[in-house]
Formats: structure tokens, C-alpha cells, sequence
């Protein structure tokens, strides 16, 4: 994944794309905060794929927030610009399941689990995050897992 994104760098830089290489560096940024602040934890490699997947989605979900509010604010420019940075960010992400199949993952995990009220919510989310990390929206999840299980 960073020699993905190293690379994306190099070529956007070359191709003289602004926005382009100023959203790659504040991916890699991010990655590097995230590297120093696992140091803290002991010798480490940097931070996994996983881990990385989980920034990226954390980068869309920030911009997305921002979008409305820029658009609530009538800054219709810094929105454009926001949604931009989205869809770069979602190149390097795996690609999202559907509603459909949100639901059915939601309904398996929950039945494989036994989960049957909200203290159980946790396990189901936990396994979600485990076996869909970079594929799912985990607001959408967590609010089905919720209303699945009586919240």
C-alpha cells in the first residue's frame, strides 16, 4: 500500500497534478503520524495495511462531513474541492459493498455471534471491522447491527 501510494506521488508530481499530489502527501502524512505514534508502543515496522485502510476511510469520512458543511455554508468551491480529495483517496481504497450486502453480512455476523441485545453490539462490530476492514461503511453497520438488535 505505500509503494502504491509512493508511486502515485512520483507520477502526479511528474504530471504536474496539484491536487493530486497535495492529497497523496497528507495520505502519506497521516500514515507517518500514525508510524511515530506506534514507536511509542514498542519497535515496530510502521503501521500494517489494515491500519492504513482504516486511515484512508477515516480521510473520507472527515471530507464527507466537510462537503456538507461547506455546502451549508455556501462554499460551494472548498465542497468541489473536498469531493476531489474523496475520490482520490477512494482510489486506493478496496471496493465498498453494496446496501444489499451490508444487510447480509450484518444478518450473518449477528446470527453467527448469537448476539441478542445491545451489550452484544460490540462482538458483532469487532467481527464486521475484522472480516470487511476497507469495504464497509461502519456508521451504515453499526446502525443496522443496532436496529437489528433492538436499539
Amino acid at each position: 500500500m505505500r509503494d502504491r501510494l509512493k508511486e502515485m506521488l512520483t507520477t502526479s508530481l511528474k504530471a504536474g497534478e496539484k491536487r493530486r499530489v497535495a492529497t497523496v502527501r497528507l495520505i502519506l502524512a497521516a500514515i507517518k503520524d500514525r508510524d511515530i505514534a506506534s514507536r511509542t508502543e514498542g519497535p515496530s515496522e510502521g503501521v500494517s495495511d489494515d491500519e492504513i485502510l482504516a486511515i484512508l476511510q477515516k480521510m473520507v469520512k472527515q471530507r464527507r462531513e466537510s462537503t456538507i458543511l461547506y455546502e451549508e455554508g455556501g462554499r460551494l468551491e472548498l465542497a468541489a474541492q473536498e469531493e476531489e480529495e474523496i475520490v482520490i483517496i477512494e482510489e486506493f481504497l478496496p471496493t465498498q459493498i453494496g446496501a444489499e450486502e451490508l444487510a447480509a453480512a450484518v444478518a450473518e455476523i449477528v446470527a453467527e455471534t448469537g448476539a441478542a441485545s445491545l451489550k452484544d453490539m460490540g462482538g458483532v462490530m469487532a467481527l464486521l471491522k475484522e472480516r470487511y476492514a476497507g469495504r464497509m461503511d461502519f456508521a451504515q453497520a453499526a446502525g443496522q447491527v443496532k436496529s437489528r438488535l433492538g436499539g
